[in-house]
């Protein structure tokens, strides 16, 4: 069992963390809002992390927050990275830039520390099941050690190259993800538009080669307007701003990718950047062509 801090206790964060605590991992938890750091521990085992000071003999840093930011901030602006004995990880299953990665992967690597960068697929329902998909970027060595710790909520895992690698396998991810639901959104609209029983339409069509996760899985709330599933489409909008970055600097063409997130742009200027991803289809609703 490890000796672990785990900083983001959001709607991934906090039911991976609970993973961890039932595993038998001894867990000191963190988060900006102490509010949640306070509903946590009411459910699990653990402790607060004092500040930015961690305990004793930590043996992994774990994050699960929003923005390349935030890594920043509590690694390096907060200092956390210097109080890490040599051999320990950092483990970070946020979405962010590749280039971060590698920056903040240098600077553990002087300190003696792995930096891994783990970013993750499965959305909340995957946290609270315990059935993630992780995409590791780290030194070869810390691959098993990593595996080991993660294991409690990875239904899938996989070593995509060093540090960074993970972070560009994520971002083929939501590339994939963006185009599927937009799809999937002009599928259910053009349905609804041609009086086609949509529950039907999808039930069949999903039993063929235009299945998917997103079809399975969102298109019945799509149909009744219900966006409150998971994935927001500001973080998506990051994501997707983060892949058009990383295309640009390694000479890749995503039209359809730069297309979707400017409708994740229009979602987000009328009001509704909170709701999930599949919002696309609410995108189309309200357009009314010139």
């Amino acid at each position: 069992m490890s000796n672990i801090v785990f900083i983001g206790l959001g709607n991934m964060g906090a039911p991976m963390a609970h993973h961890l605590a039932q595993a038998g991992h001894t867990l000191t938890v963190a988060n900006r809002s102490t509010a949640k750091v306070t509903t946590w521990l009411g459910d699990n085992a653990g402790s607060a992390l004092t500040g930015t000071t961690l305990p004793d003999n930590v043996d992994a840093v774990i994050l699960c927050v929003s923005r390349d930011a935030d890594i920043q901030e509590w690694l390096v602006d907060n200092g956390i990275i210097n109080q890490l004995k040599p051999g320990s990880l950092i483990i970070d299953h946020s979405t962010t830039s590749a280039g971060l990665a590698e920056n903040i992967g240098r600077i553990a690597a002087e300190k003696g520390v792995y930096f891994c960068d783990v970013p993750v697929s499965g959305g909340q329902q995957g946290a609270i099941n315990g059935q993630l998909s992780l995409m590791a970027g780290c030194d070869s060595e810390v691959y098993e050690t990593l595996c080991q710790i993660t294991a409690p909520y990875t239904k899938a895992i996989a070593h995509m190259g060093p540090v960074g690698a993970g972070q560009k396998t994520k971002m083929v991810n939501q590339i994939c993800v963006a185009g599927l639901i937009q799809a999937l959104a002009e599928g259910v609209h053009f349905a609804q538009q041609n009086d086609l029983d949509v529950g039907k339409v999808m039930a069949l069509v999903g039993q063929g080669a235009a299945s998917s996760w997103q079809l399975q899985n969102r298109h019945e709330t799509m149909h009744k307007g219900e966006y409150d599933h998971g994935f927001a489409v500001d973080l998506m909008h990051k994501d997707l701003q983060i892949c058009l970055d990383q295309a640009l600097a390694s000479n890749a063409e995503l039209p359809v990718t730069q297309q979707v997130d400017q409708y994740y742009q229009e979602l987000i200027a009328s009001g509704n950047g909170s709701k999930d991803t599949s919002a696309l289809l609410l995108r189309l609703q309200n357009h009314r062509p010139t």
